[in-house]
């Protein structure tokens, strides 16, 4: 009895000692952050009253981080909102400095990944901004491109982030690009790609579809995306109850209701993801990844309780918010590790295989070995030539006759349904 009872005493003090140390760094992290947002406040609250079309440049000023050969800013302009109101986004923009001699500038619309709901945790306000950049942006401004990052509305700004949601996340992709065109000296013209890592491969993947629609005078010529969030209803399947769902799942828990208002919340939430899915959400990703792997391991503790997409609304809604393939003449490259444990291969293998039996024109990179983090930044290189390419006017050649590495799983039981 001794021996349990000093195993008992031990767990509980590794217990107590996880929750004291999360609580702590959470706290400095808050107080930390805090801190440091102040001052850019008032470059992010929106002018009142909020005035002028989609893609207005509102405001500019320096970033604070230098890029080689670039101007680096901090920028706020107008975007569209579902309901036909205008709302603010704010990004940045990164524009040679060298002269540009052989006509306008082509432009790269990045589209970020997951990183929080908070304010805080948009790019621009990040004190490192470039982090996501630093692999391929050189090689772009040496190329003479401009590009232009958005942070999407709500997040750096006032309102909910539209999390995963095409309709929102495309009107501030293209609006970016509208923004970015109004800059003194940017010398831009109408012709762009897009690039975009996780949630901002989705951006990806529905602008192809959408960019026409929603701002018809640009002209996108190609879409690259690293490790997209793109076939939803099978992510969320094989992620619903892994670490996963609670950081993922608190962000789309928050948002998606917003669209969606009859969607089932706490009918699909357990007692800790109904009383901490918001507050979680807000929490920038490592702050909530931690979190999210101390409720797991020490106190074993799910977010979900039953899967999403087997309840009618979700199911539909994920349906809905899942990109088809593009059309023939929107060319995708595709870049995927094979190490990933968030977006797993499989989904995107699946992706691959359907799209390409469905005539989209597909360039598919599997990096062996590489995880979700770094599928952009590995795959950035690729990325930068691929689009030197399409700018060019090549259309490199498909390989969706070659075999795919991992093979792509059977449709689920949702998508069939």
């Amino acid at each position: 009895m001794g021996i349990l009872k000093s195993w008992a005493i031990g767990i509980l003090a590794l217990i107590t000692g996880l929750a004291l140390f999360l609580t702590a760094n959470i706290i400095s992290s808050n107080i930390e952050t805090s801190e440091a947002q102040s001052d850019l406040e008032p470059f992010y609250t929106p002018p009142d009253p909020l005035e002028g079309k989609p893609g207005d440049l509102l405001r500019i000023e320096p970033l604070g981080t230098e890029v080689e050969g670039a101007q680096s800013l901090r920028i706020l302009y107008l975007t569209e909102l579902e309901n036909g109101e205008v709302a603010t986004a704010s990004g940045m923009a990164f524009i040679p400095t060298a002269p540009n001699t052989s006509g306008p500038r082509e432009i790269v619309a990045w589209t970020h990944g997951t990183t929080g709901e908070g304010n805080s945790c948009a790019p621009s306000r990040n004190p490192n901004p470039t982090s996501q950049l630093t692999e391929f942006l050189p090689s772009m401004i040496q190329l003479g491109w401009a590009l232009v990052a958005t942070d999407y509305t709500g997040l750096g700004t006032p309102g909910v982030q539209a999390y995963l949601l095409k309709d929102q996340e495309v009107r501030d992709t293209v609006n970016s690009v509208r923004a970015l065109q109004q800059i003194p000296g940017a010398n831009v013209g109408a012709r762009y790609g897009v690039f975009g890592h996780s949630q901002g491969g989705h951006t990806a993947l529905w602008t192809g579809h959408l960019s026409k629609e929603f701002a018809p005078e640009l002209d996108l010529l190609g879409v690259a995306a690293a490790a997209p969030a793109g076939e939803l209803t099978q992510i969320i399947d094989q992620q619903w109850n892994t670490l996963v769902g609670w950081v993922i799942g608190a962000e789309v828990m928050r948002s998606w209701p917003v669209r969606y208002p009859g969607l089932a919340v706490n009918e699909i939430l357990s007692n800790p993801g109904q009383k901490n899915y918001d507050r979680l959400a807000l929490a920038c990703i490592k702050d909530a990844g931690l979190e999210a792997e101390i409720r797991m391991d020490a106190f074993n503790e799910d977010f979900f309780v039953a899967n999403p997409a087997d309840d009618p609304g979700w199911s539909e809604a994920l349906k809905e918010q899942t990109p088809p393939p593009l059309p023939t003449d929107m060319p995708l490259l595709l870049l995927q590790g094979t190490a990933d444990e968030v977006v797993l291969p499989q989904p995107n293998a699946y992706l691959q295989r359907t799209w390409c039996e469905a005539g989209t024109h597909v360039n598919a990179l599997w990096m062996g070995g590489v995880n979700h983090e770094l599928a952009a930044a590995i795959g950035g290189p690729t990325a930068v030539t691929w689009l030197q390419q399409i700018f060019a006017g090549t259309l490199p050649a498909s390989n969706c006759n070659e075999p795919i590495p991992v093979l792509p799983p059977l449709p689920s039981t949702a998508e069939v349904n």
